[in-house]
């Protein structure tokens, strides 16, 4: 039987590398659950971009102040885990269909990226630690790992 994927949110990817983070155990705990169902997570370019750039920033700007080599070792470590989605010509039309018919500006437009990669890929379900962020995206399901 072929298995599932759904698309794991920026947030995800950041809580599974920080183990000492309070909600890494119920991230890492419903990503097994899910893989034992079946269901593969995926994440995109856009994910990536989104991981370095808060792992690299300072403390002081809300990030985590990891240095390259930390940040590349982590980001290794997605790439063996999850399945890469790479980005295509659907993906931006998808994308600019998205943020005119939603009305979508500032930085609300990378999760319509996000919204994108899945709607050109026919995936339905994002795993994520803030569904109302694709709350608005009709057909998209919003799953927290509290959830699974």
């Amino acid at each position: 039987m072929a298995r599932s994927l759904y698309l794991a949110d920026t947030n995800i990817l950041l809580r599974l590398v920080q183990q000492r983070h309070p909600e890494y155990a119920v991230v890492r705990d419903a990503v097994g659950r899910l893989r034992n169902r079946g269901i593969d997570l995926g994440y995109t370019l856009q994910n990536m971009a989104e991981f370095w750039n808060a792992s690299t920033r300072p403390l002081s700007r809300n990030g985590f102040n990891l240095t390259l080599d930390e940040t590349e070792r982590n980001a290794r470590e997605i790439e063996r885990s999850f399945t890469f989605l790479p980005d295509t010509e659907s993906v931006y039309t998808e994308w600019r269909r998205l943020v005119m018919q939603y009305r979508i500006s500032g930085v609300q437009v990378h999760d319509a990226r996000l919204a994108a990669a899945m709607y050109a890929r026919g995936m339905t379900h994002v795993l994520t630690l803030n569904s109302s962020d694709f709350a608005r995206f009709d057909g998209l399901t919003a799953i927290e790992p509290i959830q699974v």
